[in-house]
């Protein structure tokens, strides 16, 4: 039998007056920020940065900051990032007292002690067809709607193949994955379209609540600690048509998939889902196929999890004074 999708579900083509996003934002004193995590985007990051700057900033002033949090890239994107106008901050500088960690779940944590904005958007920095929808449309239920305090993306994402590319394809890890063990343990969150979408948007005084994942358990763990947090009404998606970026490799999903699930292991366990009877294992195990042997492959996969930034001092020294 046939459902519905979660009921807060939208076109961005329906926020796409964008003064009238404007003189949302003003009447209500709110602040938004736009940020980008970043590793080694010197060929995509400045057409972003430009594109949106000159549409929601110059032309329109939805935007107050636009920042990259950047994880040691070895490329120009911080050169880059910082001629198209962004502020730009090392990750690893941010709260140093609390060490660093690669992966981005750990520079959208760091974001929200260096960003200023009340509302935060983020960004992937890859994205070859940027468009301001992209930010428009994940502010539009916020904007709208004070009871909304998370917005998700979908789209329909090409993939490449060594002869062409088909214009769906992508997002093979939330269907093999993600959305049967949200289909058992989370089913309000398996009507989500994209759950591991990289573009989102949320208000600080829900985002400061909950833990990041500093790798690839993120957006996942984002949407199950919101919906037990603040319930399914909190949360919205929008459909942006299309996304192109480049395609990860299957051993590389492999790993996504290997971090994805540590998180929601630690989510399932802790809000009562399961009972895990022995430890989980600390390594990834892949095989590597070498002329005519198999190589076996462990890669370690960060599984450090972040506290709620409403727990850290100096946060709450600068946002609670």
């Amino acid at each position: 039998m046939a459902e519905e999708l979660i009921g807060k579900t939208w076109h961005y083509s329906r926020f796409s007056r964008i003064n009238r996003l404007v003189d949302l934002k003003e009447r209500k004193g709110l602040r938004i920020s736009l940020a980008f995590p970043t590793l080694n985007e010197e060929a995509t990051i400045g057409k972003e940065i430009l594109v949106i700057r000159t549409e929601l900033m110059d032309r329109y002033p939805l935007l107050d900051e636009i920042a990259v949090i950047d994880s040691s890239s070895k490329d120009n994107t911080c050169k880059v990032a910082e001629q198209y106008g962004a502020r730009v901050f090392a990750s690893k500088s941010i709260l140093p007292k609390y060490g660093s960690f690669r992966g981005k779940g750990e520079n959208l944590w760091k974001s929200l002690y260096v960003l200023e904005g009340d509302i935060i958007v983020w960004v992937d920095a890859d994205i070859s067809n940027i468009s301001p929808k992209f930010v428009y449309g994940l502010l539009g239920p916020l904007l709208e709607d004070d009871r909304t305090g998370y917005v998700k993306a979908f789209y329909e994402r090409p993939i490449r193949s060594s002869k062409d590319i088909s214009t769906s394809g992508g997002g093979r890890v939330t269907e093999i994955l993600v959305r049967p063990v949200f289909s058992l343990f989370f089913p309000e969150l398996a009507r989500f379209v994209q759950p591991l979408s990289g573009e989102y948007a949320g208000r600080r005084t829900l985002l400061e609540r909950i833990p990041f994942s500093v790798g690839y358990g993120v957006e996942l763990g984002h949407l199950i600690d919101i919906l037990e947090l603040d319930g399914i009404e909190a949360l919205a998606q929008v459909d942006l048509d299309m996304r192109i970026h480049r395609n990860q490799s299957t051993e590389a999903l492999g790993r996504m998939a290997y971090g994805i699930l540590n998180t929601f292991f630690e989510r399932a366990e802790k809000y009562g889902k399961l009972r895990l009877l022995a430890e989980p294992g600390n390594r990834h195990i892949s095989l590597e196929r070498v002329e005519a042997e198999h190589r076996v492959v462990k890669t370690e996969i960060s599984a450090v999890e972040r506290p709620p930034m409403i727990s850290i001092p100096e946060y709450l020294s600068k946002f609670r004074r």
